[in-house]
């Protein structure tokens, strides 16, 4: 692990935060002074101000209901930010994000290795909506929010979308551009007035309260480490 993201994780700094403290002379790492840029491996001891830091034994795996207005950033200084709404006692970081507009599940976690493994778009994770527009659904319209829309300069990989009512539909997609579903509607000329996620891969919203978070069950994430194939790493 990079010298800077341990003690990013470990709550002390941010990266760039562990990076000025590095080049100020402040980290040692086994009684070295610490360079920019170096890996450390498990058993190292890492030393800041003369302080020895370690990374929370057990991984940390969050569900939230985010509320709609609650923006997805790590920055304190932004107003309504999701890391003050949670206010966990370990240091973590939101899994992707759901527009400020938006509402519904997004998960939390300190292990920056599983982020990586939920995001990346060639895995195609499945991540399911319920989307509520502004006028009738046609059989066009799923159909073609089904087939994919051209978006961004690309089109859309084809989707599940299932009628739910008249104003109602549910869509499961497997990526994960920016403000996609309302610009996929915005291009068939409707307008989304409420978008909320309900499932993550195998771990569902069910019935969380808005504003509420949750630690993942032991069966959720055995789960999602077996559909991600993915082996979280002791420190």
């Amino acid at each position: 692990m990079r010298l800077n993201k341990f003690i990013s994780d470990s709550g002390k700094a941010s990266r760039r935060g562990a990076d000025r403290l590095i080049e100020e002379g402040k980290v040692k790492v086994n009684g070295k002074k610490a360079k920019i840029g170096m890996q450390i491996e498990p058993g190292d001891e890492v030393m800041v101000n003369g302080q020895t830091i370690r990374l929370a034994k057990n991984n940390v795996y969050v569900a939230l209901n985010k509320p709609v207005g609650i923006t997805c950033t790590s920055e304190k200084g932004v107003k309504g930010n999701i890391i003050d709404l949670v206010n966990h006692p370990l240091r973590i970081s939101h899994v992707g994000r759901l527009d400020k507009e938006s509402e519904g599940l997004i998960l939390l976690t300190n292990d920056g290795d599983i982020i990586n493994e939920i995001l990346r778009p060639e895995n195609e994770h499945e991540k399911e909506y319920i989307v509520s527009v502004d006028k009738p659904i046609t059989p066009d319209f799923v159909k073609q929010m089904s087939e994919g829309v051209n978006i961004l300069g690309t089109k859309t990989k084809p989707a599940k979308v299932v009628e739910l009512s008249k104003f109602d539909f549910q869509i499961t997609l497997t990526q994960g551009m920016n403000r996609q579903i309302r610009r996929m509607c915005e291009e068939l000329g409707y307008e989304v007035y409420r978008l909320q996620r309900t499932r993550i891969m195998n771990i569902q919203l069910n019935n969380m309260p808005v504003g509420q978070w949750r630690e993942l069950s032991k069966k959720e994430r055995t789960q999602l480490f077996k559909e991600l194939d993915y082996e979280p790493r002791e420190w």
